[in-house]
């Protein structure tokens, strides 16, 4: 099923939503849904495992340069649905056990929009061309590009400290759509990030942690707008443990609007920012093996954390 991590083909969401319907196959125990469909219309994957009350959620790609992250996720479902359909253990976690009393659930993919134009460039056909162009500075390179299907950054897009950030809009010169840090006229304004704030509010009940994989730094952030809730710290201390990442603090601008702000501040549940790998973004795909190899028991355990 790996035939994904090759890098010389690049995981955009066709590919994507390719190998997930073939682990849907291979392994029955896993449920392959959809969280909704982009500004584009692509849908986005929502994969779910386990019967158990408590529940952990695991978000990619907010940014479209970082399909790595992706690729991750991908590569951590399948070897979490095989260990679990061959009863395995994989870093002290026997995930047939522990989807007896938990529930995963894995949001690969959240801006294939995003992703896409960031592998493949925007062609004559976008409805958007000609704004996008001047969005991206009037260069059609778009190999740098964070934002959504219509330059909206979804990671800033969230109803945490939107009002503040919008004034360090202003003052940064960010005016409308770009490549990235726009966040949009409003929170959740982006079909990407309603979805899934609704998702997560449906859940809330049961929902027990949320982890959202960014590049780069090999930081963890956990806490919010001087808010940390009760055992995040531990919980960061011990994910840095399994990763080296440090745990640190969101600085200017990424300080707002973003995912783990929304869910510390607004819902007060437990959420950890992961800036994995080193470099420059976006990084490079090679990367991937080692990255994950550091993050696999991280990723194994964290339900076990919350």
């Amino acid at each position: 099923m790996k035939e994904y991590l090759s890098t010389a083909t690049p995981l955009d969401h066709a590919r994507l939503c390719a190998v997930l319907t073939r682990l849907a196959d291979a392994y029955p125990a896993m449920e392959l849904s959809y969280l909704g469909k982009s500004m584009l219309g692509r849908a986005i994957p929502l994969l779910k495992i386990g019967q158990g009350r408590r529940a952990a959620l695991y978000v990619g790609t907010h940014h479209g340069m970082e399909w790595i992250t992706s690729a991750l996720l991908l590569r951590f479902w399948e070897d979490f649905c095989d260990a679990h359909a061959h009863k395995r253990r994989v870093g002290g976690v026997c995930p047939s056990d522990l989807c007896r009393t938990c529930t995963l659930y894995v949001i690969p993919m959240l801006n294939p929009d995003g992703a896409q134009y960031q592998i493949h460039g925007v062609t004559e056909d976008n409805p958007l061309y000609e704004r996008l162009i001047e969005m991206n500075g009037g260069s059609t390179d778009f190999s740098h590009w964070q934002a959504n299907a219509r330059g909206v950054d979804l990671n800033h897009n969230y109803d945490a400290g939107f009002a503040e950030y919008k004034e360090l809009e202003a003052q940064n010169g960010i005016t409308g759509g770009a490549p990235t840090r726009y966040s949009g006229l409003s929170p959740e304004s982006e079909p990407e990030v309603s979805l899934l704030c609704n998702f997560i509010r449906f859940h809330r009940t049961h929902l027990r942690g949320v982890m959202t994989l960014h590049t780069q730094g090999e930081e963890i952030f956990f806490r919010s707008g001087g808010v940390t809730l009760p055992n995040s710290m531990q919980i960061a201390q011990k994910l840095s443990a399994l990763t080296g990442y440090r745990p640190s603090d969101a600085e200017g601008l990424a300080s707002y609007g973003g995912l783990t702000d929304w869910c510390v501040q607004e819902l007060e549940l437990p959420a950890f920012t992961l800036e994995c790998g080193r470099g420059e973004n976006p990084l490079p795909f090679s990367d991937l093996s080692a990255i994950y190899v550091n993050l696999r028991n991280a990723l194994f355990r964290f339900p076990m954390l919350l």
